[in-house]
C-alpha cells in the first residue's frame, strides 16, 4: 500500500487521477471500477478533461460502480446512475451500455447482485475507485461485513445514512434504508485499486485502516492485504498518520 498525502481535495483529485491515467492510456478497452459520492467529483472533471481535449477515448472501455440504493428510480436524482451520468457519462464517450451499476429496483435482488457478482469475476476491474466512510466501510460494506462477502443487498447504518443526508436535503428521512453493493471480494478482484480521502471526518478512518489491524470492525483494512493499493488524501484526512 502506497500513502500520497495531498495538500487540498484539488491536488487529491490530480494525484488519483494521475495514477489512473496510466491505465487509461495504456489499455483502451479497460474495465473501470467507479464510485460515487462528493469524493471522486473532482477526479471525474480531471478525466473529462482529458476527454475534450481528445487526450482520452472510452468508446472501448467498460465501467462497474460499486453501489446503487434500492428502490430509488433511476431518474431520481440521487440514484447512482443518475450520479454517474450526471458527473462523468454523459461527458465521455462510453457507451452507455457498457456502464453497469447494481440493480436496486430488481424485484428478485438477490438474483441480481449473483448476476452483477458473475459478471465481476468475469470482467475484473483494471483499476477501482474507493471512497471510504466515516466508520471505515468502502463501497455500502458496513463495518462486521465478511471479507469473502460478494454483491449483496445490505441494511445501511445511521450514520452511513446521515453522512448522505447531505444529498436529499438534509433529511435523514429522505434517504433509502438499503443498498445493493459490490462485496469486500468483489473489490478485491480489481487488480490496481485508488483510493481517495478528504476532510478531518474521514481521518480516523483512515488510521484505521492504514494502521490499524486487519479488522472486518473497519472494512476498509482489507486494503492492507492487496497487492496493488494507492491512497491519496488531503491532509485533514491524514491527520493521524503522523
Amino acid at each position: 500500500m502506497i500513502v500520497v498525502t495531498a495538500k487540498d481535495y484539488d491536488e487529491m483529485s490530480m494525484k488519483a487521477y494521475e495514477a489512473m491515467k496510466k491505465v487509461l492510456t495504456e489499455k483502451s478497452d479497460a474495465t473501470l471500477g467507479l464510485a460515487t459520492g462528493s469524493t471522486p467529483v473532482g477526479l471525474y472533471k480531471l478525466m473529462i478533461a482529458d476527454y475534450e481535449a481528445g487526450k482520452i477515448s472510452y468508446k472501448d472501455m467498460t465501467s462497474i460502480n460499486l453501489d446503487e440504493y434500492v428502490g430509488l428510480p433511476v431518474t431520481h436524482p440521487e440514484s447512482y446512475r443518475a450520479f454517474m451520468n450526471r458527473n462523468l457519462f454523459d461527458h465521455i464517450d462510453i457507451k452507455k451500455e457498457n456502464t453497469h451499476v447494481p440493480d436496486g429496483l430488481n424485484p428478485d435482488l438477490a438474483a441480481a447482485a449473483d448476476a452483477y457478482t458473475a459478471y465481476i469475476a468475469a470482467h475484473p476491474a483494471d483499476v477501482q475507485i474507493l471512497g471510504i466512510g466515516s466508520n471505515g466501510h468502502i463501497a455500502f460494506n458496513e463495518p462486521g461485513t465478511p471479507f469473502d462477502s460478494h454483491t449483496h443487498v445490505v441494511t445501511l447504518k445511521e450514520g452511513t445514512r446521515k453522512d448522505n443526508a447531505r444529498f436529499f436535503d438534509n433529511d435523514i428521512d429522505k434517504v433509502p434504508t438499503h443498498a445493493v453493493t459490490m462485496g469486500l471480494k468483489d473489490i478485491m478482484s480489481a487488480k490496481f485499486i485508488i483510493l481517495l480521502a478528504n476532510g478531518s471526518g474521514k481521518a480516523n478512518a483512515v488510521k484505521e485502516m492504514i494502521k490499524g489491524p486487519v479488522s472486518e470492525n473497519c472494512p476498509a483494512s482489507i486494503l492492507q492485504t492487496h497487492p496493488n493499493v494507492l491512497v491519496v488524501t488531503d491532509e485533514a484526512a491524514a491527520y493521524y498518520l503522523n
